[in-house]
């Protein structure tokens, strides 16, 4: 099945979710010995050499794949990062381009990412010239952006983990459409089109949101999803959510309600992770505004493992945990939450910025270019059009972001992981029409 019908069908599946039968496969994704579970490549008879062409990671667990990965090998790959003692980063994209920045980074710093869509992000995919009634523009950005993730992760290499972020009560629509794409998509490949959702409801009470993360961990984990739920609130501002005003007490969780967690979602399927509070605040704030306090998840692991008892881990460390409001955090608290059980911090703020410095940057240098399409400092006929070439500045943007998540990846000691080695330079550089740029 090409891919165009692929999309059409998964499509197809948001509006007509009902249609999906749980299926009683219980293989996902390439672990599957289904025929449908072949690579994008393979599926579209597209190019796919070096590093694309591989099944598995000199150094990872042989599930773990060049691609998205889901079911399985997503679980493997989670324990990996638990048991080696380092965190995916994980970054919030809204076009092509930023993706395609986070696996650059991803190759160069020869490790996994976590690509999300945030609703926001989703629909700014989709296109902002799209009506968005009934989440419509969110949910085809989201799928599209997915489509565009699978072909490309492929071609760099690299393992990524397909996520969307935070989903409150009142955008529960926009996640069913989703899931309902990946049960659609399920049926024709094995495994599902995104590898986990988040589902937030922690502006809820407690019972509320265990009740219907509990509902969603059961339907998820039929196709080999993840869910991740959020315990407590993060402060800040994060895509039109603004939780700067919260009370204080309400940003740090306790273990009770952590062990609670456990004790709902571990019966239904272990596929879930807990981004509980410890102080995270969307955004960058000056010094001393914000108190990170990443013993709270020490306590909750140890909470959890004395109710467990003999059955605790062996690490006693019975819970995975996310990093939420990472930007801007000390390196020292970042490493002290991952060996507490953090696997995944979220990055957004700083590489906002690192997106828009890259433009800035780019414009100040080639400024007095800028200024029309024809005339500059070399003369008034002279044509600018290969500096105002969006190409230009988006490039800059991407290499900018590229060198600022190889700071996040030192950071969270996901460095050196999968066990290529170093990147060789792209050979792209034979001219605009050969896929080099104009400057």
């Amino acid at each position: 099945m090409k891919f165009g019908a692929v999309a059409f069908l998964v499509l197809a599946g948001v509006n007509n979710a009902g249609a999906f039968v749980g299926s009683s496969k219980k293989a996902f994704g390439r672990s599957s010995s289904s025929v449908l579970s072949e690579k994008i490549a393979e599926e579209l008879d597209l190019p796919c050499e070096d590093e694309c062409a591989l099944d598995c990671f000199p150094n990872m667990p042989p599930s773990v794949h060049p691609g998205v990965v889901t079911g399985q090998a997503q679980v493997d790959l989670l324990n990996h990062a638990k048991e080696n003692g380092y965190a995916i980063p994980a970054v919030n994209c809204v076009s092509s381009s930023g993706i395609n920045a986070c696996l650059e980074a991803a190759r160069k710093n020869d490790a996994p990412i976590i690509i999300q869509f945030s609703s926001g992000g989703s629909q700014f995919y989709g296109g902002k010239g799209l009506d968005n009634k009934n989440y419509r523009a969110a949910i085809a950005g989201a799928v599209s952006g997915a489509f565009h993730v699978r072909t490309m992760a492929e071609q760099y290499g690299v393992p990524v983990i397909l996520h969307t972020d935070h989903c409150a009560k009142k955008l529960l629509p926009w996640v069913d459409g989703l899931i309902a794409a990946s049960e659609r998509y399920y049926e024709q490949h094995g495994e599902p089109l995104f590898s986990s959702h988040m589902i937030d409801l922690s502006e809820e009470p407690l019972e509320e949101n265990l009740e219907i993360c509990a509902d969603y961990l059961a339907r998820m984990s039929k196709i080999g999803m993840l869910l991740e739920m959020e315990l407590g609130i993060t402060g800040g501002e994060e895509d039109g959510v603004n939780n700067e005003d919260v009370p204080e007490e309400d940003l740090y969780s306790k273990p009770e309600e952590i062990y609670e967690v456990y004790k709902t979602l571990h019966p239904v399927s272990p596929m879930y992770t807990i981004a509980a509070a410890f102080g995270n605040v969307h955004g960058v704030y000056s010094p001393g505004n914000v108190r990170l306090e990443p013993d709270i998840l020490d306590r909750g692991q140890d909470y959890i493992s004395d109710k467990l008892g003999s059955d605790a881990p062996q690490d006693k460390k019975p819970v995975k945990f996310v990093f939420h409001g990472g930007s801007g955090s000390s390196t020292e608290d970042i490493q002290r939450a991952i060996g507490y059980g953090v696997i995944k911090m979220n990055i957004d703020t700083d590489t906002q910025w690192s997106y828009w410095e890259g433009i800035k940057d780019f414009e100040n240098k080639y400024h007095d270019y800028l200024q029309g399409q024809i005339g500059n400092p070399e003369g008034p006929e002279k044509p600018n059009k290969k500096y105002y070439d969006p190409r230009e500045c988006m490039r800059a943007a991407e290499v900018n972001t590229v060198k600022r998540l190889e700071a996040a990846f030192a950071d969270l000691k996901c460095q050196n992981i999968l066990g290529l080695g170093q990147v060789e330079e792209a050979q792209n550089v034979l001219g605009p029409r050969r896929g080099g740029l104009p400057v």
